[in-house]
């Protein structure tokens, strides 16, 4: 295994070559990706957004505001603090209040161009409800409250009969599920379960478990793990039946299965909750992961798709696992996929990067992505954070995320200080 210090210094190189790329045309924004004649490109429509903008670097601050040691306000500590200051309370209740105001029966309205459609109603993590719902909670206050209560809702009235439990699309009457955890029902189901948390509502914990339900019975419980396909029916992309990340794969259903305990549910169908939860990262650990087995297997390093968003989540169940020698197996997976990346990383000057594979087109290597969520900002945070935990132990603090918070021990958490939900009368 890399010594502490590789997985920090990469962390910090990659930090450098996204901050290199930032650009301040009108505001602030980062390119999707480098390559030829990016800078000339202007913006992308994205551009504020967590997943490829530069909200994506909030949570990398996050990281390095553990290990800095200049102080000054404009090239430090005290920089830092003041960023983090304003994209976290007081000042993200006002986002919520707007969110309150454009809140509908059916959700939230997106701005984006979906399967042909313009202002569709999504339910998902990603792009959709379930995300609102996580971050309200998260959030807390009354705010915080009335944004949760309008978007479990939303999911409840959204959610379909299946023969085993409920079900949900990315969006109502949408032909083909996702059903794992970025775009469909595992994802759903965890916002339901902590809402129903924070509200004190039985009945959306009562959801979240026919949401797992379901899960169960479309997917495998083989060799002692939990997969569910990629997408029901298959997809017509070219993509394998089943495949091993967070956005579709187990590592990110495991958070479902975390946060029905969260919600004090012991089991599912007479299978425990925290037993889901380990046979999801057996069978990722088991496919072979971070290896690039086979064209298509493999190919993303990044934290959606790839290696970091493998690590992180392997990181918060050893965080939270009580057995020693378990903490210990999952700490250890977990620097196998740090050690991939340092492997994979391409360093010079400017920093470090890295290029990931897309096996249909020729040539296969993409152009270096910076983002949080395909590129080598959330890379970063996870190599930070791995430094951190394998110098600290496995109670050094975590830079919680509204789409993790639960799956982690409280005392450890750096934001669960946030104000909690205020339920205002007659809620």
């Amino acid at each position: 295994m890399a010594l502490i210090e590789e997985y920090r210094q990469v962390g910090e190189q990659a930090w450098s070559w996204v901050l290199e790329h930032v650009r301040d045309d009108e505001g602030p924004w980062l390119p999707g990706s480098v390559e030829a004649g990016w800078e000339w490109a202007g913006p992308p429509a994205d551009r504020d957004s967590l997943y490829a903008g530069v909200a994506g670097l909030a949570p990398v601050l996050g990281e390095i505001a553990e290990t800095r040691s200049e102080p000054s306000l404009y090239d430090g500590l005290a920089g830092d603090a003041t960023a983090l200051r304003m994209l976290s309370p007081p000042a993200a209740p006002l986002a919520l209040q707007r969110l309150e105001e454009l809140s509908g029966p059916d959700g939230w309205a997106t701005t984006f161009e979906v399967a042909g459609e313009a202002g569709r109603c999504l339910h998902d993590v990603v792009m959709g409800t379930a995300g609102v719902v996580m971050t309200a909670v998260w959030i807390g206050g009354t705010a915080g409250a009335n944004v949760t209560a309008a978007g479990a809702d939303a999911l409840i009235r959204a959610a379909e009969r299946s023969e085993a439990g409920l079900d949900w699309g990315m969006w109502s009457g949408a032909e083909s599920r996702g059903p794992n955890y970025s775009h469909g029902t595992a994802g759903i189901a965890s916002a339901l379960a902590v809402a129903g948390v924070a509200l004190d509502r039985p009945e959306l914990v009562e959801a979240a478990v026919l949401g797992a339900q379901h899960l169960l019975a479309i997917g495998t419980l083989d060799d002692d793990g939990f997969v569910v396909p990629h997408t029901i029916p298959p997809s017509k992309r070219e993509v394998e039946p089943v495949t091993y990340t967070w956005c579709h794969g187990p590592t990110g259903t495991s958070q479902l299965f975390a946060a029905l305990a969260h919600a004090g549910v012991d089991d599912v169908n007479g299978i425990g909750v925290v037993e889901l939860r380990q046979r999801c990262l057996r069978s990722v650990l088991d496919s072979g992961v971070p290896r690039r087995l086979r064209p298509g297997f493999w190919d993303n390093d990044g934290r959606c798709c790839g290696t970091a968003g493998v690590g992180d989540v392997l990181l918060d169940a050893s965080q939270e696992a009580q057995d020693p020698i378990l903490a210990g197996r999952l700490l250890a997976a977990a620097r196998t996929m740090g050690d991939a990346l340092l492997e994979r990383a391409i360093r010079h000057d400017a920093g470090a990067f890295w290029r990931f594979v897309e096996h249909r087109q020729d040539p296969p290597l993409l152009p270096p992505g910076t983002s949080w969520m395909q590129g080598a900002a959330g890379i970063a945070a996870f190599l930070l954070r791995l430094a951190r935990v394998v110098e600290d132990g496995l109670g050094a603090t975590v830079v919680d995320r509204p789409d993790e918070w639960w799956a982690v021990p409280a005392r450890l958490r750096r934001y669960a200080s946030a104000a909690p939900i205020t339920r205002p009368s007659g809620l």
